[in-house]
């Protein structure tokens, strides 16, 4: 498992290009309402969302690797990783699955969807094995206190009030990942309601999604030029 988990570690930047991709694989529906599947998806995906919002916002954590291996400067243990020791990969499970429901799709969700969670497992594993060789003791209690997947909200309210939530931080940390996996269900959408419209004809339907579409991307390229130019920075 762990030499799974470094392999696919190396790799990462391409899974959820490549899941993305799997969303548009023909399947049964979830939902007779494509639109029942879209607020469902949404709801869960911006949960997601939100769990990756306050965690950056909080306290960041330098984890991204290096020279694509797994590396951590520092075991990073305040903010949400008080609660759950990896709310990044929760936001992220719960972002694609929440896009599979967007999707409409029982495939993705069924099949595809654990495949992903199975993936998020081996890499943890890979890191929690640099970690625990790195920190040793350190890690072995934080890893007690601290649930891998499942946060412990107990006294979450405290931690939330006591930290500074870095605006700046999360937006620039986050506007990529948050532009694809939205830009995905609208395009997921699109192809639902071009498809089989079985709610909302495809003809009323395009004009919104594209509108949604531009608007994100007008987004998108509004922050990277801030980002790239230095107008925006955070410390």
């Amino acid at each position: 498992m762990i030499k799974l988990g470094n392999f696919l570690f190396h790799y990462r930047n391409f899974l959820f290009p490549v899941f993305y991709a799997l969303l548009f694989v023909p399947s049964p529906f979830i939902f007779s309402s494509h639109i029942t599947a879209i607020v469902v998806g949404l709801v869960i995906a911006l949960t997601g969302q939100i769990i990756r919002a306050i965690t950056i916002g909080l306290q960041y954590i330098i984890r991204g690797g290096k020279d694509r291996r797994v590396y951590a400067e520092e075991l990073v243990t305040g903010g949400i990783f008080k609660h759950c020791r990896n709310p990044l990969y929760v936001g992220n499970i719960l972002i694609l699955f929440g896009l599979g429901f967007v999707a409409n799709s029982w495939v993705f969700v069924l099949l595809i969807g654990p495949l992903f969670v199975f993936f998020y497992q081996a890499i943890v594993r890979a890191e929690e094995d640099f970690l625990h060789k790195k920190f040793g003791t350190a890690y072995e209690a934080y890893c007690r206190d601290v649930n891998r997947w499942l946060p412990n909200f107990t006294g979450l309210g405290t931690t939330l009030s006591e930290m500074k939530f870095n605006w700046k931080r999360f937006i620039l940390k986050e506007y990529n990942s948050t532009f694809m996996w939205m830009g995905a269900a609208v395009l997921v959408s699109l192809k639902n309601f071009y498809f089989a419209p079985l709610d909302v004809p495809f003809q009323a339907s395009f004009p919104y999604l594209i509108a949604i579409f531009i608007v994100l991307a007008l987004g998108y390229g509004i922050i990277r030029f801030l980002k790239k130019s230095k107008r925006m920075t955070y410390s």
